[in-house]
């Protein structure tokens, strides 16, 4: 598959994840929305049903308490020689609960002397018509009584009510109740603490267990509506579990958004992977290449020299034999060189190499590499300068393995010489606490920054075009990082263009006094 096209597939499937997840956010941020309007709207209605509760109450307090002495003194006597006709009116709740009641008792003295109906012969005085005018005379005078024993209860109301404290006007346990029943009956059913507050903003009475906690998020009802906005007491609300009790609300959209977020972070990882593999593909293709061109040389050497056994010339002179059969069995060395290093890595992916640590004197170790690698050098013009500085040398490692590492980075050096300059290898060695440091360094043509951080990376090779002057599979630096890192050390690199490369290891001492 094209990069282009995993790009398009890439840009596309990600932009659907973000707009889903978009539009999940977005929806329960409207839908919290709604439910706090929801209910808002729904204890703004309790609390108005309260404050009618508490006018209701209030009226009929009024009602009670303005019956003069002269009306008191009728009634006990109607209660014992008259007729008392009672009518009750009630003020129920939706739920079916008497909020207030109001009783209406009318009385005479003495029995009507009216008849339920008279018919004279002779057309008497106690004519059906006069009758008729009589009780409609009757029932006029009491509706003007009674609306004057009204109009003296809202008079006394409008000019005495609104002076009197707010503590004389309202029951505190029955506002309470009127504001539980009212929110119970707007569908909400949740903790509540109130405080009142007079015309004159001082705090006249709070709940019994009242606490300050969402007092943030509080809702006012002026009490009495009527009274002039300057005298007018207002009960304050607040939910210590709102928050809680709208959130709960959405709570089933959490789990959807969550595995939104999972599926897209599956996705990023993915698309990362697909990138990763792809990588992977062309760096084994380029081993293939790289492989391909290592082995050709020996192979066609081997070739040549296997023809040139053949010539009888050859077999008559003892010198040319020998030099023949030298260049085949150095050849065949290097091609199992190359093959060592394959299987080494192979077996690196699936389990810890196997070690035979010993204790190692590295100064004394690097100083025969040196040694044996100097005839390499100067074949190039070039030379080898030691700065063997540690004077803790002693490691526990692997003398092969370590010995493989040090000539893997001297011989990277001298593939990477620059043309136009003697090579010159500084190898040095010193102490840190705790640790042995060597430091390999050349003069050669250097390492980009970008590709600095990918060069132990198993098969990786800075890019050259198509030029295979510079033989390898690019396993050298991965097999070095490889043993260093079995060694419980670090190695890193440093580097300038054109300038020089420094590779610096780090191995834990034998002993650390």
């Amino acid at each position: 598959m094209k990069k282009s096209t995993i790009w398009i597939l890439g840009i596309v499937m990600g932009f659907s994840f973000l707009s889903l997840l978009y539009l999940q956010i977005r929806y329960i941020d409207d839908f919290v929305k709604m439910r706090n309007e929801q209910f808002d709207e729904s204890v703004k209605r309790a609390l108005m049903a309260a404050s009618k509760d508490v006018e209701s109450e209030e009226v009929e307090r009024w009602l009670r308490e303005d019956i003069t002495e002269t009306e008191r003194k009728a009634w006990e006597q109607s209660q014992n020689n008259g007729v008392v006709q009672t009518r009750r009116f009630s003020m129920t709740t939706p739920d079916g609960t008497v909020s207030s009641s109001i009783e209406l008792k009318t009385f005479s003295n003495q029995p009507s002397e009216l008849p339920r109906a008279m018919i004279s012969r002779k057309h008497g005085v106690k004519t059906i018509p006069q009758t008729s005018r009589s009780i409609a005379d009757m029932i006029k005078n009491r509706y003007l009584y009674q609306r004057a024993l009204v109009d003296e209860v809202i008079w006394q109301m409008v000019y005495k009510a609104k002076d009197k404290p707010i503590e004389e006007r309202i029951n505190f346990k029955n506002l309470d109740n009127y504001i539980g029943s009212g929110l119970v009956d707007n569908g909400v059913d949740l903790q509540y603490h109130f405080k009142v507050i007079d015309r004159d903003g001082r705090e006249v009475y709070r709940c019994s267990d009242y606490s300050d906690e969402g007092s943030e998020n509080s809702y006012s009802q002026p009490l009495f509506l009527n009274d002039p906005p300057a005298r007018m007491s207002v009960v304050k609300v607040h939910f210590p579990g709102r928050r809680d009790y709208i959130f709960s609300s959405v709570s089933f959209m959490i789990p959807s958004l969550i595995f939104t977020v999972v599926l897209l972070i599956t996705f990023i990882f993915t698309i990362y992977i697909i990138f990763r593999q792809k990588k992977l593909t062309e760096m084994k293709n380029d081993f293939i290449n790289n492989m391909t061109h290592e082995f050709k040389t020996p192979i066609s050497t081997i070739s040549l020299a296997a023809q040139m056994l053949n010539d009888p010339a050859v077999g008559k002179s003892p010198v040319m034999f020998q030099h023949i059969s030298g260049v085949i069995n150095d050849e065949t060395k290097r091609l199992r060189f190359q093959v060592e290093k394959v299987l080494q890595m192979s077996m690196f992916d699936r389990q810890k190499a196997t070690l035979k640590m010993k204790e190692l004197d590295a100064n004394e170790l690097i100083r025969g590499v040196v040694n044996t690698f100097a005839l390499k050098v100067e074949r190039y013009n070039g030379k080898i300068e030691t700065e063997l500085n540690a004077e803790q040398p002693m490691i526990l490692a692997d003398e092969m393995h370590i010995t493989n590492v040090i000539f893997n980075l001297m011989d990277n050096a001298v593939k990477y010489k620059r043309a136009d300059t003697d090579l010159v290898l500084v190898v040095k060695t010193w102490n840190e606490p705790g640790k042995l440091m060597i430091s390999i360094q050349d003069n050669g043509i250097g390492i980009k920054k970008e590709n600095l951080k990918k060069i132990f990376e198993k098969f990786y090779r800075v890019h050259t075009g198509n030029l295979h002057d510079v033989k390898g599979f690019g396993l050298g630096l991965a097999y070095v990082k490889k043993i260093i890192s079995d060694h419980k050390g670090t190695i890193r690199a440093e580097s300038e263009l054109n300038v020089e490369t420094k590779f610096i290891i780090a191995l834990p001492l034998l002993k650390n006094d």
